[in-house]
């Protein structure tokens, strides 16, 4: 009997979802209206302990949006992670400011607290971490540096919909926070992202630059852009976010039935301040980590993701801010992670199969 493929990420869109986005287009107002509006609010009071919120088109514009109302611009540097997807570096060139690579520490995938201080200089203006595939950054140790050194704290929340360090979640700690709604990503608008605010300057500053620049119309403040969420996706969202915190806790049961039972590979630590979503199930192969790849799907269908290959630091699009520039446990990781199915669409017996597959090609290339 041929076996189905389990794939690595399944975006769930129920009948709830295309009702909501049906009853959008009844009212023929589908541009960025009151359904954004319900969205931020209900997203702020949900997930990010009632921090305002602003709707925009993607995680990547909530980044560059946050960045530029936050004043970073050029002669400044943002310190960031190299292991990680290439918009949180890219979001800082865009502003004209210089992304600055710093190493992850080993255990968790995060920025490292002590590299990032060795990184600061005169031009730093803000140290940006990647709460990583859903554990949160050491924002103590990190919140410690920021103030130690009088610079900004902003979070990349993309993967992280729902953690907590030491109790708050995450996305409540920066001046400002983006949390992607990106299909795969624990929960979805379709495509979209959200930035949660930590004052009502930044708020507007934030709805002013996604708005060509306007509060009022035709009365442009500022030179902006137009990365407004519609209606139609904030509906999407808005159904989903009933949903995610009951898909969360599937994920961490998922993880703890993997963590019970891999074999021979080095599955994903949690630390005790933290509480993680599980965006990816994220372990290390000693083995030939692409070898593994292929054997999983070819022989057990098996998907799984390889996140992230390539260091930003290495990227063609980014190296030039960072020549000659070692980083070892990013390097490592790039070349040893790999994140199995953890997804709540997953039965016991997708589960058993994952479980089975890996520990029958990880033990067979031992």
């Amino acid at each position: 009997m041929d076996l189905a493929f389990i794939p690595p990420a399944k975006p769930i869109i129920g009948d709830e979802e295309r009702a909501a986005v049906d009853a959008v287009l009844a009212t023929g107002q589908v541009a960025q209206g009151p359904q954004v509006a319900a969205f931020e609010q209900e997203f702020g009071d949900q997930l990010v302990d009632g921090r305002a919120c602003v709707a925009v088109n993607s995680g990547t514009s909530g980044l560059h949006l946050g960045l530029l109302a936050a004043g970073v611009g050029p002669g400044d540097e943002v310190i960031v992670p190299s292991f990680t997807f290439a918009a949180t570096a890219n979001s800082v060139a865009l502003t004209g400011a210089t992304p600055v690579f710093v190493d992850i520490e080993p255990t968790f995938f995060c920025l490292d607290p002590v590299a990032v201080e060795a990184a600061i200089t005169e031009r730093t203006k803000a140290i940006m971490p990647v709460h990583l595939f859903g554990h949160p950054a050491d924002m103590t140790a990190l919140g410690e540096v920021a103030a130690r050194h009088d610079v900004m704290l902003f979070e990349d929340a993309a993967q992280a919909h729902g953690a907590t360090w030491n109790g708050a979640s995450v996305g409540s700690f920066g001046s400002f926070a983006m949390f992607s709604l990106y299909p795969t990503k624990n929960m979805t608008s379709g495509e979209g992202g959200m930035v949660s605010c930590a004052d009502d300057e930044l708020v507007r500053r934030v709805k002013l630059l996604r708005n060509q620049g306007m509060e009022r119309q035709y009365a442009n403040e500022v030179i902006g852009l137009n990365n407004r969420m519609t209606d139609i996706h904030a509906a999407i969202g808005r159904v989903q976010l009933t949903k995610v915190g009951a898909w969360t806790e599937t994920r961490r049961a998922n993880a703890a039935f993997l963590d019970a039972h891999l074999e021979g590979v080095v599955t994903p630590a949690v630390a005790d301040a933290a509480t993680h979503v599980y965006h990816q199930y994220t372990i290390r192969v000693a083995e030939d980590r692409d070898e593994v790849v292929r054997r999983l799907r070819e022989e057990f269908q098996v998907g799984s993701g390889v996140y992230y290959p390539i260091p930003n630091h290495r990227l063609e699009s980014l190296t030039r801010f960072a020549p000659g520039l070692d980083l070892p446990e990013t390097e490592r990781a790039a070349a040893e992670v790999l994140s199995l199915p953890v997804h709540p669409s997953l039965d016991q017996s997708d589960l058993d199969r994952i479980v089975e597959a890996v520990n029958v090609v990880v033990k067979a290339g031992a």
